[in-house]
């Protein structure tokens, strides 16, 4: 038996009217997940706990079965053991983005105008947090380069304990006044974010960016602070050889805390240019070499949601039928048996740019099971048939014990 889940970031939403009141799950023409659907288990899980915040921290740790209230401490820390930080126990981790910020003359005045500031290069980003670390860094701060606009600070002994820290992508084209640090604990952070915009806003580099077109990475934004905290080894829990394929910091650490296989697929970019193909191909690669479980990660339709691009989300989830499932569903006839899970992680609705707890639909596709499932795969056919599962972090063990 071999086992795949697709999960597809931020794929669940509201009705729109651009869609005519369809969702974008809805409103796409996905032929590969519309033959499934007519032989498939079909559902809702709720994989974020009420108590949290709906990050893609807390729910991919819950679908791949790690119960969020146990072994979530802050998403930092996953993606710091993506870049290869071996962080201590007292080290504290923030994500640092790179972010766009209008040019009002005191800092508190200004507005976010992008999370990921044109969503930067990871070579044009380098370049600008190595040049932030050489006036950053010391004995107690550490910088340290990561993926697109996706970078990890390091606090040597510092504190949980810095009040709140909120997304970029969650106040994206709002005023930063009433989001900017206020805790005492975290006037550091505060000072080299305010730093930052006098260092990098007349950078060359951002000259450069401008000049082409393209918004300048102006400002570094704090957030996502946490602590080291293990994870279970993943083929201990589920007695599975398992593989994690993504493009992003976050869901590389968590394989690498759970011990999974991470695979690096070239031009895998986390947005709508993403290697679909060749993450699809690399799946296939690691369950012909002996892996028994495969986790494909999907960021782009979480990306479009950030970014109010209605069209392109729409067309991510194609691409995602075209481009992957239609591979995955080709090649693994290849072997005696195998399951498919498809969901999100959590929904991303394009009205609010920004992650709710809704519980998600979820498709389950067994070769060698006959099931009579839904006409299509959406969030109101997921609804009808009434099955729920209520605790996220169950969800992969009713897939495996499906």
């Amino acid at each position: 038996m071999k086992y795949v889940v697709l999960l597809c970031d931020g794929m669940a939403d509201y009705p729109l009217k651009e869609l005519g009141g369809k969702t974008p799950m809805g409103a796409s023409k996905t032929p590969q997940t519309d033959i499934l659907a007519k032989k498939s288990l079909i559902g809702l899980v709720k994989t974020v706990p009420d108590e949290l915040k709906p990050g893609s921290d807390v729910a991919n740790l819950s679908v791949l079965g790690y119960e969020p209230s146990i072994y979530y401490s802050g998403r930092s820390p996953l993606e710091a053991a993506s870049i290869g930080i071996d962080m201590k126990p007292d080290d504290v981790s923030f994500r640092c983005n790179l972010v766009t910020l209008s040019d009002d003359e005191k800092y508190e005045d200004k507005t976010i105008l992008d999370y990921c500031a044109d969503d930067i290069s990871t070579e044009d980003a380098g370049v600008l947090i190595r040049f932030l670390a050489e006036n950053f860094d010391n004995d107690e701060f550490k910088l340290y380069s990561g993926v697109s606009y996706r970078h990890c600070l390091i606090w040597d002994k510092g504190t949980l304990d810095v009040g709140t820290l909120t997304p970029p992508h969650d106040i994206t084209g709002k005023p930063i006044k009433e989001f900017i640090p206020a805790h005492k604990n975290a006037n550091k952070l505060l000072l080299m974010m305010q730093k930052s915009y006098e260092l990098l806003s007349n950078h060359p580099l951002n000259q450069k960016r401008i000049a082409k077109g393209l918004r300048p990475a102006n400002s570094i934004w704090l957030w996502g602070e946490g602590v080291r905290k293990p994870l279970a080894p993943f083929v201990e829990k589920y007695g599975l050889k398992g593989s994690i394929i993504s493009a992003v910091d976050l869901l590389k650490g968590i394989g690498k805390f759970a011990g999974m296989n991470v695979v690096n697929v070239e031009g895998a970019t986390g947005y709508i240019d993403t290697n679909f193909e060749g993450k699809a191909k690399a799946a296939i690669d690691e369950l012909k070499s002996g892996q028994d479980f495969v986790y494909i990660h999907v960021e782009a339709p979480d990306e479009c949601g950030h970014r109010f691009e209605i069209e392109n989300k729409v067309r991510s989830l194609e691409i995602i039928d075209e481009k992957i499932l239609k591979y995955l569903v080709s090649e693994l006839e290849q072997f005696d048996d195998y399951k498919i899970m498809i969901l999100p992680d959590h929904a991303t609705p394009l009205i609010l740019k920004t992650h709710t707890n809704d519980p998600v639909p979820f498709l389950i596709y067994q070769k060698s099971k006959e099931v009579t499932g839904s006409e299509e795969y959406t969030e109101a056919t997921a609804q009808e048939t009434g099955v729920y599962i209520s605790d996220g972090h169950k969800i992969l063990g009713f897939f495996i014990n499906y």
